[in-house]
Formats: structure tokens, C-alpha cells, sequence
């Protein structure tokens, strides 16, 4: 069985569903450290396409005295109105794409709820683009059975409990995996080779590392087959935004 992992981003971008529809398990890591900035800082941010090119979307937390804390157990700062924030900003760049209306609802809706904990909110998002990417995968999390260690120990205990004999790698995997441990374990590693796909946007020129939403907005059912690169759609140039 083949298994992959990640934390559980904020409207993630395509490279993060591209990993998942290759496995046949996704395990949603909330049980790790929750990180604000950096390489890995995508757990309440995300971006989105603009007319004057890109905007983030950051769901506010609250942190004071909470360096520690794991992703399952951040809580939302709902002092600060981000909710209205972000619909209307999704919904003025993205009301004239093509399939917008069929995911309105949902967003609509989402931004309606009242959230406590960021891991929720992230959830219920990723099981939805999931299912409209059209995505067949097992999904659990790592709250529900709780597997233990750091780096490359924590994924073979993942892969031992769900017993998977092989897990994929995101892209930044070999700076922080232990082939060897993998190799005593009896576990195959894969390591995706993800190739940000061009499209047409709302706005123009193409600015990569966008959340998934602008893809499924724009293209709609033909999304999962762009960012699997078996469908091409466009040749424009991208405008380099670092993901």
C-alpha cells in the first residue's frame, strides 16, 4: 500500500494534491508542530490571484506562548475578522472564472461557520478539493492513531501502524530523509517530481504556486489532469513567485 503524508496547509496549492493522488492512503499530519513562517509555513496562509498579481490569504492564530504547540491545537485568533476578509476577497478576483459558481456554496458557506481550531478549518477544506478534484484516497489523520517519533522515524511509524510498504516523498524529501532506515524497514520510498503546469488565469501573465482554488476555478473537472501534466492548456510565460 502506498502512503503519503502532509500537515494540513491552508487552501493548499496543486503540488500538494499531486502528491496525494498518487497514494492510496493520505494521512493528514496535525500532531506535528505548527510553523507560522518559513519553507514549511503554509499552515494558515496561502495565495491567491490577483489583478495586481498575487495576494496571501493568513487565517490569523494565536501564538503568544505557544511556540511549541502542535498543529491539532492551534487555535484560530477570531479577534481579528478574517473570515469576511477572505470570501470577499476570493469571491471579487474569482466571481467571473468559469467554475467558480459550482464551488461558491461551499466557500460561501465556510466562511460563514465559526472555527476554533485551525486544523479543522484546514480539514474540511482539503477532504472538499479533494472530492472536487476528483482525488480516490483513504484519508485519516495522525491525531486518530497517534504515530510517534521525528523526520524519518515518524513516517516509517506511520507507514508500520497503516501498514504501507511504500510512501511518497514531497519535494523537498531527500534533504531530510534517512534512506537507510527506510531501507531496514522494508519501506519504498517514492519522491515526487512535481512540474508546476501553466494555465490561463483570471489575470495575466501566469503567476505559479496560487492556491489549488485558482486552477479549479479556472479549468473545473479538467483541474486534476493538469496537475498530473496529462493535459496542457497553456505555454504562458509564469512570473516567478517563490512557493
Amino acid at each position: 500500500m502506498i502512503l503519503t503524508g502532509h500537515q494540513p496547509n491552508y487552501l493548499p496549492y496543486p503540488g500538494f494534491f499531486y502528491k496525494i493522488a498518487q497514494a492510496e492512503v493520505f494521512a493528514i499530519v496535525d500532531t506535528v508542530q505548527f510553523v507560522k513562517r518559513g519553507t514549511f509555513g503554509y499552515q494558515n496562509r496561502a495565495k491567491i490571484r490577483t489583478h495586481r498579481g498575487w495576494m496571501w490569504l493568513t487565517v490569523p492564530v494565536l501564538t503568544k506562548g505557544r511556540y511549541h504547540q502542535i498543529i491539532c491545537e492551534t487555535r484560530i485568533n477570531n479577534r481579528i475578522p478574517w473570515q469576511k476578509k477572505h470570501w470577499r476577497s476570493i469571491a471579487l478576483n474569482y466571481q467571473k472564472a468559469p467554475y467558480f459558481g459550482r464551488h461558491r456554496d461551499f466557500f460561501e458557506k465556510i466562511y460563514q461557520r465559526d472555527w476554533e481550531y485551525l486544523a479543522d478549518l484546514n480539514i474540511e477544506i482539503i477532504r472538499y478539493l479533494i472530492e472536487a478534484l476528483g482525488i480516490e484516497v483513504k484519508v485519516v489523520k495522525t491525531s486518530d492513531f497517534k504515530p510517534e517519533g521525528k523526520g524519518t522515524d515518524l513516517i516509517i511509524d506511520m507507514c508500520q501502524k497503516l501498514e504501507a510498504d511504500a510512501y511518497i516523498h514531497g519535494k523537498h524529501g531527500r534533504d531530510y530523509v534517512d534512506e537507510r532506515k527506510f531501507q531496514r524497514a522494508n519501506i519504498r520510498s517514492i519522491y515526487q517530481d512535481f512540474q508546476h503546469p501553466a494555465y490561463k488565469q483570471q489575470f495575466e501573465p501566469f503567476v505559479p504556486y496560487m492556491s489549488v482554488i485558482d486552477l479549479i476555478f479556472n479549468y473545473g473537472p479538467e483541474s486534476l489532469d493538469i496537475i498530473l501534466g496529462r493535459k496542457k492548456v497553456g505555454e504562458q510565460k509564469p512570473m516567478g513567485v517563490a512557493g
